[in-house]
């Protein structure tokens, strides 16, 4: 969809959901989830997310609504990426942009980078630096960020050392937390779960198949929920990502339009129900 940024946001957005839904989306009249993110892209906007969606300055909003100590230690920042020393990072780390979502790549091992490697993360981030990703879904806290390439310390959990940190997902509403997707084993064979607010499995499907082993409920479920809904208070709707890492949280990012708003949930009753939970009458 790239060759079509020309186009007005309004048609943009329809032909994008026709082409990732198979649906026209109902822009005047939105009830589905997907319809009603599309509604908020055109018609709530709030020049602050903007903020909130930059991977480096949102550790600035964290630190105050947190505490210092809630995001992955950043490592450093550049413009470019003949400018990153990798002699000065430690072995392992994870590299990514500020500006953009999907860009990360995860060294396990510096030591076993061959200039290879080097070579295809080079071509990866500098084509990832010059995207406007505004551009990509019409997502406009993303529009006019500076881009950077950053790099965060690889956090592992000390109780399951080499084992993949799950990831808490929740979907907030008016600062209320609804569901919350755990993503599991991330790297090597990724499956999403969908849980209620008092941690039973939702017979939902999105984007990846479920798990085919039984999740444990994380033992700081309830600091989890009452962070989310912190972080969510005044949206009407963003997913918050956080952490549970050796008994404390962490932040991961916030997400006003989880997968761009052009994946759908499955059975498509959690379309409507999601739809449902966003007020865009007040």
């Amino acid at each position: 969809m790239d060759s079509l940024s020309f186009l007005p946001d309004t048609l943009y957005i329809q032909l994008f959901c026709l082409a990732t839904t198979g649906r026209i989306a109902n822009l005047k009249n939105p009830t589905l989830f997907f319809e009603k993110q599309q509604w908020l892209k055109l018609h709530d906007q709030h020049p602050e997310y903007g903020e909130l969606v930059d991977k480096l300055a949102v550790r600035k909003h964290i630190d105050a609504s947190l505490g210092e100590g809630h995001c992955f230690p950043l490592l450093g920042k550049w413009k470019s990426f003949d400018e990153v020393d990798f002699d000065s990072l430690p072995n392992s780390f994870v590299l990514k942009c500020n500006h953009d979502s999907g860009s990360t790549k995860i060294v396990r091992d510096k030591t076993k980078l061959t200039e290879e490697d080097k070579a295809a993360f080079k071509k990866h981030f500098e084509r990832r630096l010059k995207i406007d990703y505004f551009f990509r879904g019409r997502e406009y806290p993303y529009k006019g960020i500076e881009p950077y390439l950053i790099a965060e310390k690889l956090m592992t959990d000390e109780a399951n050392p080499g084992k993949d940190i799950e990831d808490f997902k929740f979907y907030c509403f008016n600062g209320e937390p609804k569901i919350m997707l755990v993503v599991t084993d991330r790297s090597t064979d990724c499956r999403f779960d969908f849980f209620d607010m008092e941690f039973n499995h939702l017979d939902i499907t999105k984007n990846h198949p479920q798990a085919d082993k039984a999740i444990e409920k994380p033992a700081l479920f309830e600091e989890l929920k009452q962070t989310a809904a912190k972080l969510s208070q005044g949206m009407r709707f963003v997913r918050v990502d956080l952490y549970a890492i050796d008994n404390k949280i962490y932040f991961g990012e916030y997400t006003f339009f989880a997968g761009g708003g052009f994946t759908l949930f499955h059975p498509l009753e959690w379309e409507k129900r999601l739809g449902d939970w966003i007020d865009i009458e007040s």
